[in-house]
């Protein structure tokens, strides 16, 4: 899929102050989530230094300072070309929702413009969800990957992987088209099947630090083994996390679970935001869709606005805290009911009260997360 990046990046790009502590000062926070369970900071995760949790107000700062650098100050975006595109791609008929729900959040975040490249069969059924999509059926062509280059130059994010399914010859055509991304230095989020492309060929993404991986824990028990031939203690998430980014040349990766732990191999942070008591499938997608614009924005918008710390670790805090304020808000209204497309609904919602409000005054909240490293 492929979208516009519409009014801002995450306004304020998360960093918040760290406060770098004393050696040997307790572990901050050491929650079940993260899995970090000793009192003292050590190695890779201590560096014999404790970091103080940061607020939910230095987040919600350096978000929205981003969403203010590239916006007019009326919520729209000044130039075309700060809006962004992103791709999505679909297999078959069968595995429509994911690409939809994907390339939808993107728009409903404020993505300009929403591409979605597919395979022929399952393009008509993606384009009647919304007339909002512009959908592409080239992806089981044999000249998919020219037929896609000749767009990149237009695209400003790639979401590669809901919906994509295994086929070897899409696949094949996949693995050109990150290619072709990479060399235009695109940001590319991936997910779900393209983990999984990515696990058979770590290659493909090694040490390109524009690229974010959104696994699970089974997609990311299945990366470790493959990049690092062990499945890590999965009782230290952020530990592990932190270790597969390392490996993989400092590429980001969000673990998602109960708190989603992220990485960029220099820093390691947690996003806690209080979500939804239901989980339904298709929330993934949101995420993905989501990360997409909101790694251009905060690209974009470059280390300074993000008060040192990596633009896609605050992107990817960002999208994570954006997913699960959407989860509660929808679950507020529909109980077990809810489902990804009640979420979807409320992405303006969430996004104004996350990033554009002041928290405590109309309706504003936190993003609540803690800087590990």
């Amino acid at each position: 899929m492929a979208v516009c990046s519409g009014f801002g990046a995450v306004r304020g790009c998360l960093g918040g102050k760290r406060d770098t502590g004393l050696p040997g000062h307790g572990h901050p926070g050491g929650g079940r989530g993260c899995g970090c369970r000793r009192r003292r900071c050590r190695g890779a995760l201590g560096r014999a230094r404790a970091l103080r949790a940061a607020t939910g107000r230095s987040f919600k700062s350096s978000i929205s300072a981003a969403y203010g650098t590239l916006s007019d100050g009326h919520g729209g975006c000044f130039a075309a070309d700060a809006c962004g595109t992103l791709f999505m791609s679909s297999q078959t008929s069968r595995y429509t929702g994911a690409p939809y729900f994907a390339a939808i959040s993107a728009l409903k975040v404020g993505a300009d413009l929403s591409h979605v490249f597919s395979t022929q069969d399952a393009a008509p059924v993606i384009k009647s969800y919304s007339p909002e999509l512009i959908v592409h059926p080239v992806l089981d062509s044999p000249s998919a990957v020219q037929d896609v280059e000749k767009w990149l130059p237009r695209l400003h994010a790639l979401v590669v992987g809901p919906g994509l399914g295994r086929d070897d010859a899409l696949l094949e055509n996949v693995k050109g088209i990150l290619e072709a991304s990479k060399a235009r230095g695109i940001p590319i989020v991936i997910d779900a099947d393209g983990l999984w492309l990515v696990a058979q060929q770590p290659a493909l993404i090694q040490g390109y630090q524009k690229a974010v991986l959104t696994p699970n824990h089974m997609e990311f028990s299945r990366l470790a083994e493959a990049v690092l031939g062990d499945p890590l203690d999965g009782r230290d998430r952020c530990r592990a996390v932190l270790s597969l980014s390392r490996a993989l040349g400092n590429v980001t990766v969000v673990q998602k679970g109960e708190q989603d732990v992220i990485s960029d191999g220099e820093q390691v942070l947690t996003c806690s935001q209080e979500g939804s008591g239901r989980r339904c499938g298709g929330q993934g997608d949101l995420l993905s869709g989501s990360l997409g614009i909101l790694a251009h924005w905060a690209l974009l918008a470059g280390p300074e606005k993000t008060n040192g710390s990596g633009p896609l670790l605050v992107a990817a805090f960002g999208a994570c805290a954006l997913t699960r304020q959407c989860a509660r808000q929808a679950f507020q209204k529909h109980g077990r009911a809810t489902t990804t497309t009640d979420m979807i609904t409320e992405l303006g919602p969430a996004f104004s009260r996350l990033f554009e409000t002041s928290a405590g005054a109309d309706g504003g909240v936190a993003p609540t997360g803690e800087l590990r490293l």
